[in-house]
């Protein structure tokens, strides 16, 4: 698949309008990009690990989770896991045909910066930054299961969500990851769900192989 192809959360089913005022603030200028600036390329000696995985999208109607087939989509994950820092770039690509565009372009790029401070009771605890807003999380020392809450930037009060809430599980004996990323709406205390998208991803790691993996015959 071409890595051009860039993939990640379901924003959905509002007016279009709304949406592309939205992503035009981060999307509309070569000045501006998803990933923080470097000067330099260099290639990172560091743990890297690389997830691929699809995403089923579910709408809340109707005190209910109901399926929105239309944006579903694909994702990878670079991630570098440094000490006590993380920094995770994340693509996605919607592909279904009925795909109407009002959660953004099918092919997308955020980033996510995670700083780990403290450990308490066996909790790690930090703070994220990324292309979407700011937040905090909480995690096993394994880094196993985590929680992290973000709060969108320049949320319109327009818009059927202003905050994110991802809920992961590493089944690293398994090479697999289960995340559920929940968009909702905070106003006056009380927290609507909005959309849903439930992950699954395996992940694979720098090695060599015995052989070249595939041939033309």
């Amino acid at each position: 698949m071409n890595m051009n192809h860039i993939k990640f959360f379901s924003f959905a089913l509002i007016t279009l309008n709304v949406l592309v005022a939205f992503f035009a603030t981060s999307c509309s200028s070569s000045k501006t990009s998803a990933i923080p600036f470097d000067s330099k390329a260099t290639f990172e000696d560091t743990y890297t690990i690389i997830w691929n995985g699809y995403s089923k999208a579910f709408v809340y109607k109707n005190e209910g989770w109901q399926r929105a087939e239309s944006f579903d989509y694909y994702f990878d994950v670079i991630q570098k896991r440094y000490d006590k820092e993380w920094k995770s770039v994340k693509s996605l690509h919607r592909i279904h045909p009925a795909y109407d565009g009002k959660a953004g372009r099918r092919d997308q790029t955020m980033y996510f910066g995670v700083k780990y401070n403290s450990l308490k009771d066996m909790v790690v605890e930090g703070t994220l930054s990324s292309s979407l807003g700011n937040g905090s999380l909480k995690t096993d020392n394994e880094f196993r299961n985590s929680e992290i809450n973000i709060v969108l930037h320049n949320a319109s009060k327009f818009m059927p969500y202003n905050k994110i809430r991802i809920t992961q599980h590493y089944d690293y004996e398994k090479g697999k990851l289960s995340e559920t990323v929940l968009l909702s709406k905070v106003k006056n205390g009380k927290e609507t769900p909005f959309m849903k998208n439930e992950e699954e991803a395996y992940f694979y790691i720098k090695g060599t192989l015995d052989k070249a993996p595939s041939k033309f015959q």
